[in-house]
């Protein structure tokens, strides 16, 4: 059977244009921002063929090659900080956040790092929250401090 990672090299081939490079270099600087990202194939049914996911603690985004554009969607996006604006797509969401990215596009390669670095850390923090056992206030309804 094969591997997310053989289906994610598959996908990269079958794109033979910018989309396909243009993934290879997110998929790389997103292994470079994060050694310990896995990447997932998820959603996949008899009339959809799935989307390569990386995810470390949870998801962190997917990343999908469209007819004009490639997508990387931030599955906490809205929780995230942007400094450098790099979120340009699915802004009125509550959740997710998504670049956009078309031909010729240059990445900031430090503030897209940065970004999977961010959501790495959120959902570390959010997987630490939900191990941890709640008393005092907080567990009771109330918040924290009073």
């Amino acid at each position: 059977m094969e591997s997310a990672s053989q289906r994610f090299d598959r996908k990269i081939c079958e794109l033979t244009d910018w989309r396909g490079e243009m993934l290879a270099k997110l998929r790389q600087m997103i292994h470079q921002a994060d050694p310990e990202m896995v990447e997932e194939w998820k959603w996949v049914s008899a009339n959809r063929p799935g989307t390569p996911v990386f995810s470390h603690a949870g998801m962190v985004c997917t990343a999908e090659g469209y007819k004009g554009v490639v997508k990387m969607t931030f599955a906490r996006g809205a929780e995230l900080q942007d400094p450098a604006g790099l979120f340009n797509a699915s802004l009125e969401g509550a959740v997710r956040r998504a670049i956009n990215f078309h031909a010729g596009d240059r990445i900031d390669e430090g503030a897209f790092q940065e970004l999977i670095r961010a959501a790495v850390r959120l959902n570390m923090v959010k997987a630490e929250g939900g191990r941890r056992k709640r008393s005092g206030p907080e567990a009771r309804g109330g918040k924290l401090g009073e």
